[in-house]
């Protein structure tokens, strides 16, 4: 099986490259729909594809591994003796339309394909053992599946420590789970707009409020029937919160106790550190108080929602 060209991307604007990536599954969502990426989840993934989603602004890791991917690519080169040659084109699967890459490198002779990856010191996968993360796994499955080819390589630079290259070989059975995984996502969620359950990372409870960031105010209340046993379990999960964090709080405070001035402490395997900090902050309320006028000029007024869940006879009137 050969891919399907779907559109050149030299030169392609940014804002059409984002459209033409809605139109299906790429190798960066694989692995949040299958919940294997701590920074992605099907949920998330469904919102971008609708459109309902603001794209994320850059980060700094986002603009180094960008820029740093033509250095890694030459690196993989000299390490390997190989050859790597860019592919302009997003690429499609022609059984799976739903599936689409966009590769880093093509590897000149040996029909497969090169995914380059930028990470810190202080990611703690095991490369030297020769672990891979499994978001960066499936990943390049994913591009096996949509390339149709038996391997692909990653290259990963861990900035300031080493460079590792990984030669995947393609498992059948590997290539057809995840095609079944995307199948069901992109028919059974995207094309009927029915999202998925959010998965309770900080960025799917972003988009939620991104959704419906304020209320009507008219006093109205949504039918919630079915979902009682959600809203008994949040509230024994709350209680069970707040035990947890007076326990971790008195743990605290009884180290605190035992390293009393010192700026930290020792014990087996444990360093603890307490040390004075300055910093500065704004006194509003006296502001308020003695100037009122530049107060007034400089407070920022904000909304947000406030979500709290209550057995029905305690609720206000």
């Amino acid at each position: 099986m050969k891919p399907l060209q779907l559109v050149s991307t030299l030169d392609l604007p940014r804002e059409e490259w984002l459209e033409w990536r809605r139109k299906g599954i790429g190798g960066s969502d694989a692995a949040g729909i299958v919940g294997l990426n701590p920074w992605s989840s099907a949920f998330s993934v469904y919102m971008d594809k609708l459109g309902l989603s603001p794209e994320p602004e850059e980060t700094e890791a986002m603009w180094l591994g960008t820029h740093l991917e033509p250095v890694v690519a030459t690196r993989f080169e000299e390490k390997t003796g190989k050859k790597t040659m860019h592919r302009n084109f997003l690429f499609q699967n022609p059984e799976h339309p739903w599936m689409l890459a966009n590769i880093d490198r093509w590897v000149v002779g040996e029909d497969c394909g090169l995914e380059i990856k930028t990470t810190h010191m202080l990611n703690r996968s095991d490369f030297e053992g020769g672990v891979i993360p499994p978001s960066y796994y499936v990943q390049c499955v994913h591009y096996m599946a949509v390339m149709g080819v038996s391997k692909w390589y990653l290259a990963v630079l861990v900035l300031n420590r080493d460079f590792f290259v990984f030669e995947i070989p393609r498992v059948e059975s590997e290539v057809e789970s995840l095609i079944a995984a995307e199948k069901s996502f992109w028919e059974g969620n995207v094309l009927k707009q029915d999202p998925p359950a959010p998965d309770g990372s900080e960025r799917a409870g972003e988009l939620v409020k991104s959704l419906y960031p304020s209320g009507r105010g008219d006093g109205n209340l949504a039918p919630l029937y079915g979902l009682e046993d959600d809203l008994a379990r949040y509230k024994a999960l709350d209680a069970q919160i707040k035990d947890l964090e007076k326990e971790q709080e008195a743990i605290k405070q009884r180290v605190q106790l035992e390293i009393g001035d010192a700026d930290g402490g020792k014990a087996s395997g444990w360093l603890v550190k307490w040390k004075s900090v300055l910093s500065n902050r704004l006194d509003a309320d006296r502001l308020k108080k003695e100037q009122p006028e530049t107060y007034a000029k400089f407070v920022k007024t904000s909304e947000s929602r406030r979500f709290e869940v209550k057995k029905e006879e305690t609720l206000d009137d």
